[in-house]
C-alpha cells in the first residue's frame, strides 16, 4: 500500500466505486488536485508509481476504478436491442466520463483541478473535460499518457483493410452473445495470458512483476467481469479522442511510448500537427502503452513539470520531441 493513501468508498448511481486519495505532503504549497484515470483492464493501483511521485511534489492525487473495473462494481451490461435487464448498464465514455465529472464534485469540489488518463482513460479524461468545460468549470489541463486511438470503431471503419470491413458485422453480431463473451473471457482472464500481454505492452520489462501481474488479473475473477467485457468490447460507436479534441479550449499535453504496439506514435503527432489544444507531445524511445508504469523514473519528472505549469505553454501548436 502506498503510504498516506486514504481508501474512500463512493456509491455512485447505486453502484460501489473504489476511490483512494493521496494528500500532498506536508510543509508543501498546494497546487491543487490531480485525477488519474486508469485504462482498460486497469485500475487505480495502475498510478502505484505515479500517485507517491505527485504526492511529494505538492499535489493532492485522486484516482478512482471505472465502472465495471478493478474493485468498482461490475453491472451487467446493456447494449442497444438487448432486452431490459434488471440493474444493466450501457458501458461507454459518457458514463465513465459522468462517473469522473460527479467524482470531482462530490470529492474533490471548487478549486484548480488537472486530469492524467492512459489509454481509455485518455478518451475518458478528454470527455469529462469537454462536460466539464460545457458546465463553466474546465480543468486546468488534460494530460494524455498513450491516449486510445479506437482503431475498430465504425467511424474508422474506411481506414480499415477491405476483409476487416467487410467481417464487420460478422464481428459485431459474434461479441454481442453473451455465451461466447463468457467463454473467451475465461480463455483470456488467466495469469500465463497477462504476462503474455504485458510482455508486448511494457517492451522494455520495466516493472513486470507480480504486483502488477495480480493487479490485473485480480478483478478478473469478479463474477460480474465478464459483463463489463462484453460492455467494452462491443463500443464500436462511440467517442473518438480527435472529436473531442476539436471540442476543448483548454491545453491538453501528450506523453507517448514510441513503441506502444497498440496506439502508433504517428497518430499522436497527426493529433499534436491538428489541433490546437495540444500544447506538447513527448515521444519516449523504447517504451511502450503505459511508460508511467514502465519506466516511473523518466516519466514521474515530465509528468511533475506539466502538472506544475498548470496549462501555461504557447497558445497553439506543439512541440514533439523523443
Amino acid at each position: 500500500m502506498i503510504a498516506g493513501l486514504q481508501t474512500l468508498p463512493w456509491i455512485w448511481r447505486g453502484q460501489a466505486i473504489s476511490t483512494v486519495c493521496s494528500p500532498a505532503l506536508s510543509g508543501l504549497p498546494d497546487r491543487g488536485a490531480v485525477l488519474l484515470v486508469h485504462g482498460f483492464g486497469a485500475s487505480w493501483r495502475h498510478w502505484r508509481h505515479t500517485i507517491p511521485a505527485l504526492s511529494a511534489a505538492g499535489f493532492r492525487v485522486h484516482a478512482l476504478d471505472l465502472l465495471g473495473f478493478g474493485a468498482s462494481a461490475k453491472p451487467p451490461s446493456h447494449l442497444s436491442g438487448d432486452a431490459p435487464l434488471e440493474g444493466a448498464v450501457s458501458y461507454g465514455f459518457d458514463l465513465w466520463a459522468e462517473q469522473v465529472v460527479d467524482y470531482s464534485s462530490a470529492r474533490i469540489g471548487p478549486g484548480p483541478l488537472q486530469l492524467v488518463g492512459n489509454s481509455i482513460g485518455g478518451v475518458v479524461a478528454l470527455n469529462a473535460a469537454r462536460l466539464l468545460q460545457e458546465q463553466g468549470t474546465p480543468p486546468e489541463q488534460v494530460v494524455l499518457i498513450d491516449c486510445a486511438q479506437r482503431a475498430l470503431d465504425g467511424k474508422r471503419l474506411a481506414e480499415l483493410p477491405p476483409l476487416q470491413r467487410w467481417s464487420r458485422p460478422l464481428l459485431m453480431a459474434t461479441v454481442r452473445q453473451r455465451w461466447l463473451i463468457q467463454g473467451l473471457f475465461q480463455l483470456l482472464a488467466r495469469p500465463a495470458v497477462v504476462r503474455q500481454v504485458l510482455a508486448q505492452a511494457y517492451p522494455s520489462g520495466g516493472n513486470v512483476d507480480e504486483e502488477l501481474v495480480n493487479l490485473l488479473f485480480e478483478p478478473s475473477r469478479d463474477p460480474g467481469a465478464p459483463e463489463s467485457f462484453r460492455g467494452f468490447v462491443n463500443l464500436f460507436n462511440d467517442r473518438l479522442a480527435p472529436q473531442l479534441l476539436a471540442e476543448l479550449n483548454l491545453p491538453v499535453r501528450m506523453l507517448w511510448g514510441e513503441a506502444d504496439p497498440w496506439e502508433p506514435v504517428a497518430e499522436a503527432r497527426r493529433w499534436a500537427a491538428t489541433y490546437p489544444c495540444v500544447r506538447d507531445l513527448t515521444v519516449l524511445p523504447g517504451l511502450g502503452h503505459c511508460p508511467h508504469d514502465e519506466a516511473p523514473e523518466r516519466v514521474n519528472p515530465i509528468l511533475v513539470a506539466w502538472l506544475r505549469e498548470k496549462g501555461t505553454g504557447p497558445e497553439q501548436g506543439a512541440s514533439a520531441f523523443a
